[in-house]
């Protein structure tokens, strides 16, 4: 057996195992613990360092290039591109919905998929939509918290952001079931994954001034990325600023979407 083929066969297991272990565990949210509801944030010494490294890169290379690609590209190119990528994540979103019960889910998403594969040209045109069949996003972060695993303590990734290890070990076996990152030509598959890095970053200008004017902008990322993954775990939502916010700033997305028809 080939080093890669070994790779290959033990990558799931190794998912498995990890999955395991955090299942074993409470599956109470472990970041609202303090005595009047206050985030506990034990990492944030480790935290802030990446956080800032991360603003760093975002400020001199992710954010220009986005901002030159959303001021270059054409909104039919920009919305086909995030149509695109959307469409190729959702065999992700099928596997998910099937490890958490949700059948009918798994058969939405297949549906849209095949839709817009054949219809949508690939995925460049979200067909779907006019199906009644819209995008139904989870993940095995979500799944591992609907199996009951404890999300532990907030942590920043360098690059990819905020996270818990619940979230970084579903990051990790999204990625092993992530039709784009395996793709067998290593040359399309790079410029794929530096693509859809710039669409991603493109779709979230509108939220760097909201933090950038927070008091604290390490504060501000960690409270909204904490309450948007409270909801999709449990569909409990807490009604403050940030909460608002997040609403505002989802309703701007969808807007922008439907103006050019296209939808995301």
């Amino acid at each position: 057996m080939t080093e890669q083929h070994r790779e290959r066969f033990t990558r799931p297991w190794a998912i498995l195992a990890l999955a395991a272990l955090l299942a074993g565990g409470s599956g109470c949210s472990a970041y609202r613990a303090g005595p009047d509801g206050e985030t506990l944030d034990p990492l944030e010494p480790i935290n802030r360092p990446i956080y800032g490294f991360n603003d760093w890169l975002d400020r001199w290379l992710l954010r220009p290039v986005a901002k030159g690609y959303d001021t270059v590209a054409p909104k039919a190119v920009k919305f086909a591109v995030t149509n695109f990528f959307n469409n190729w994540a959702t065999p992700i979103y099928v596997v998910n919905h099937i490890l958490q019960g949700s059948i009918g889910a798994a058969a939405r998403q297949t549906g849209r998929f095949a839709i817009n594969t054949t219809l949508g040209l690939g995925g460049i045109i979200d067909a779907a939509q006019d199906a009644n069949l819209p995008r139904e996003e989870t993940g095995f972060g979500t799944t591992l918290g609907k199996w009951g695993a404890g999300d532990g303590p907030y942590l920043v990734l360098p690059i990819f952001g905020p996270s818990n290890p619940r979230d970084a070990v579903g990051r990790f076996a999204d990625r092993a079931i992530d039709p784009l990152l395996n793709y067998k030509n290593a040359s399309v598959r790079d410029k794929l994954r530096i693509l859809r890095i710039i669409d991603l970053r493109r779709q979230f200008l509108g939220a760097d001034k909201a933090i950038r004017e927070a008091a604290d902008p390490y504060i501000f990322v960690r409270e909204a990325y904490l309450q948007r993954r409270t909801f999709q775990i449990t569909g409990e939502k807490e009604t403050d600023d940030l909460a608002d916010f997040e609403a505002e700033f989802e309703q701007m997305l969808e807007e922008e979407g439907t103006g050019a028809g296209g939808g995301t």
